[in-house]
């Protein structure tokens, strides 16, 4: 079953570009990864969101991911609420629209 990952960021004053340059430099080429977006969503404000084929390869992915998300961590600013440099989530296709 079609499964999805959308992790929010806000970037660090000034870093914007450096976040942009990483996401454009990394070559994330995940088992089971049908489609990568990096969406803005506001002033330093993305969310990423990844098509997979299934769960389990979201789940087979985190070290991989975490690796990248290091790669660019510096660039990130913390979201506050206890929640870190990012706000993950993802799950399985309940309902879809569309072709």
């Amino acid at each position: 079953m079609t499964a999805f990952n959308i992790v929010r960021f806000r970037t660090k004053p000034g870093r914007e570009q450096d976040f942009l340059d990483a996401h454009r430099r990394a070559d994330p080429n995940f088992k089971g990864m049908v489609r990568f977006s990096l969406v803005k969503t506001g002033e330093r404000s993305f969310c990423v969101v990844g098509e997979w084929e299934n769960f389990e390869d979201i789940a087979a992915a985190r070290p991989k991911m975490i690796a990248l998300l290091d790669s660019f961590r510096d660039t990130l600013e913390d979201l506050g609420g206890g929640l870190g440099v990012t706000d993950p989530v993802s799950g399985e296709v309940v309902v879809e629209m569309g072709k």
